[in-house]
């Protein structure tokens, strides 16, 4: 009669991969808010033709008509890039400027592949 192979317990195996260092809960909360504001085809978008500008900011008076959304959406679509530190906003008399705060992208990238 043979025996039957000994079990191994979970602590006599090996971990098949080796964890890296892990993000707070604090900095996780920051990114997600980072890439949720990217979540969305339309922000993306605004945020590739504030970024492409040769002026380096645009007024929000000339980002209605490329992505085909009135003023007060885009608006509501800038505020939330705007919370997540993705661009700047200055207001110029009735029309607000917006120009690309390039780190915050950099810096949260930086965080999921360092």
């Amino acid at each position: 009669m043979t025996t039957p192979p000994a079990i191994e317990s979970a602590s006599d195996v090996a971990p098949c991969c080796v964890l890296g260092e892990t993000i707070d809960d604090a900095v996780a909360q920051d990114l997600a808010r980072v890439f949720k504001a990217l979540g969305d085809p339309t922000r993306v978008k605004l945020m590739s033709i504030i970024a492409g500008s040769s002026a380096g900011e645009m007024c929000v008076c000339d980002l209605t008509e490329p992505v085909g959304l009135s003023q007060p959406t885009v608006s509501h679509h800038m505020k939330l890039l705007v919370e997540a530190g993705l661009v700047e906003r200055e207001q110029r008399g009735r029309w607000a400027y917006y120009r690309p705060t390039i780190d915050t992208l950099a810096s949260a990238a930086k965080a999921l592949i360092a």
